[in-house]
């Protein structure tokens, strides 16, 4: 049952651009408590583009050609040269590097030229928060710096304006302050600069600008953050972006929603002991400025808590945060080495498409719950009559060849049957299931243990209430009786499979949506007509007439009232009902 369900839904969630790597991670999704999620790609649509350029003197341009000759120049060797992404001539597209590098020059438009050395370099890195690149044009060199506002500005003293004079910066706080009112709008910034020293340190640099970045947030991002929330789970955005930017794009999805909740940067979360993290940890929502260790941290901490932990992540940075994490989410843009640690690839890399696996790792364990009460109220009644029924009289009211029958009902055919159950809205209203939750709870104890045992009683009487035996035609053998009786097991069977597949008063709930739990019934009908017409002495049939056939159906789906009582006893005793 748990191969059908499991592999059932991995085919239904791949049409929703969810790639299952690993059958129980879907399960898993369900279990969720914490989901730590990046922001770029997944709650924005990672298309970055860049929006303006701001000088020193906070003067905005939105096209680099309308700088003086020498400023442009600058701001392009810089943006050109200190960049992982390149030009492809051929086919005159952008290859190589990060979203941001494609983005930055996309905004110049300018191929690398022969006659420019390239001498030295520093990649971009978390840590350093900046890149630097060190070339050589017509016998002069420059040193570009490209990175944070808080780690370059503060190495600035001069800038250069857009007629290409150098200005000293008189006033920094004024920038500062200008820089930060930006962020909050959303937009990010990123400083560039530069010096003609040929060392790989960044002090007495040349403020050439800062560029503003806007990423807009996916239209679905606001539902998906949404459902997630209402589903019980905390959210906790993780991002590379500053802490006002973070602020503001974590406000806008509902991740941020009151005052309590906490907004963190990397260096404030690395001071905290992990002790600390723990006791603040439902209270964080974003933490800014991350580094690739702190996700690890943070999912082990979780863990430490006895949540159930998910992370999403598209860098090889984040293969080890993902392999940790009870299910790790992979963006179908990302890393194959981030794919390869992942349980689970989400194709459209949109939080959306997290939300519904979470739906159906919900449905899923609602579907094997669903199906063991099935079995376990069949198998109650049927071992119940088999040692009941020599005691009383019938040594073999079942045949080993009607029992390979009923096997093939309540095992086979019906865990296809509920393997197909829909999943629906409603499950992301209900809290997370704990990690240590029970298979078996109360209310599937209650229908199996109520209706398995008025099963029992109802086939003991019909084997033995003379009353029952005189609407049946008399034989020496009670080849009528019998034949029914097999019928009545069978039929009292599939209107038990309505009753557990819903805790619903109303059986026929979303039965339309179950098109293959239709299917499987009708086809259990026909062959149980079939068998009793047509069955003869392999299955010890013979068959029955219209009335006798309708009073095995009548009896047989007494079951469904019985349900119907003992469901609106335990709503209105306030029982939790549910499977």
């Amino acid at each position: 049952m748990v191969t059908l369900v499991l592999s059932s839904n991995m085919r239904r969630m791949l049409k929703n651009n969810v790639l299952v790597r690993k059958l129980v991670g879907i399960e898993t999704a369900g279990s969720l408590n914490i989901l730590f999620t990046d922001k770029t790609g997944t709650i924005t649509k990672g298309k970055l583009e860049v929006i303006g350029l701001m000088l020193g003197n906070q003067k905005e341009y939105n096209n680099i050609n309308n700088l003086n000759i020498s400023t442009k120049n600058l701001i392009t060797k810089n943006l050109v040269y200190n960049n992982e992404s390149t030009i492809d001539i051929e086919e005159n597209k952008i290859i190589g590097g990060n979203i941001t590098d494609k983005a930055i020059l996309e905004f110049v438009n300018t191929k690398k030229t022969k006659s420019i050395k390239e001498l030295d370099k520093i990649r971009f890195n978390s840590k350093n928060k900046y890149s630097l690149s060190i070339i050589e044009d017509n016998k002069i060199k420059y040193k570009f710096v490209k990175g944070a506002t808080e780690i370059i500005l503060p190495k600035c003293d001069r800038y250069i304006d857009e007629n290409g004079h150098k200005r000293l910066i008189l006033h920094k706080e004024i920038l500062e302050k200008k820089i930060d009112d930006i962020t909050k709008k959303g937009i990010r910034v990123i400083c560039v600069a530069y010096n003609n020293e040929t060392n790989k340190n960044i002090n007495n640099l040349i403020l050439l600008g800062f560029l503003l970045i806007k990423d807009d947030i996916r239209k679905e991002s606001i539902e998906g953050v949404k459902l997630i929330k209402n589903a019980g789970i905390d959210i906790v955005m993780i991002t590379g972006d500053n802490k006002n930017t973070a602020i503001n794009i974590a406000k806008e999805v509902g991740i941020l929603s009151n005052s309590n909740e906490l907004v963190l940067t990397s260096e404030e979360l690395n001071k905290m002991s992990d002790d600390k993290i723990k006791e603040i940890l439902p209270n964080l929502k974003v933490v800014a400025r991350a580094m690739p260790n702190d996700k690890s941290r943070l999912v082990k901490i979780a863990k430490e808590l006895n949540l159930v932990v998910g992370m999403t992540g598209d860098g090889v940075n984040d293969a080890i945060a993902l392999k940790k994490a009870d299910i790790g989410f992979a963006m179908g843009s990302g890393t194959e080495v981030a794919k390869e640690a992942s349980d689970i690839v989400i194709e459209d890399d949109n939080i959306l498409s997290i939300e519904k696996s979470i739906l159906y790792g919900r449905t899923i364990f609602k579907s094997i719950r669903k199906f063991i009460i099935f079995q376990l109220t069949v198998n109650f009644c049927a071992v119940s009559v088999s040692i009941i029924s020599p005691f009383i009289g019938i040594p073999s009211p079942i045949t080993v060849i009607q029992m390979l029958w009923i096997n093939m009902v309540m095992d086979t055919l019906a865990g296809l049957a509920f393997s197909y159950e829909p999943p629906l809205k409603e499950y992301m209203e209900e809290p997370p299931k704990k990690r240590n939750e029970e298979i078996i709870n109360k209310y599937m104890l209650n229908e199996i243990l109520i209706t398995g045992l008025y099963s029992s009683i109802l086939c003991i009487i019909f084997l033995k209430s003379p009353i029952i035996s005189n609407l049946f035609r008399n034989t020496s053998d009670n080849k009528y009786l019998m034949t029914a009786f097999f019928g009545l097991f069978i039929f009292m069977s599939i209107f038990n499979s309505f009753n557990a597949r819903t805790d619903r008063l109303n059986i026929l709930g979303n039965i339309t949506k179950n098109k293959v739990f239709l299917i499987i019934t009708l086809f259990i009908v026909i062959t149980q007509i079939i068998m009793i017409y047509y069955g003869g002495t392999i299955f010890r049939t013979s068959g029955l007439n219209i009335k006798e056939f309708i009073i095995m159906l009548l009896i047989s789906i007494t079951v469904i009232p019985i349900d119907f009582l003992r469901k609106i006893i335990l709503k209105k005793n306030n029982y939790q009902t549910g499977v």
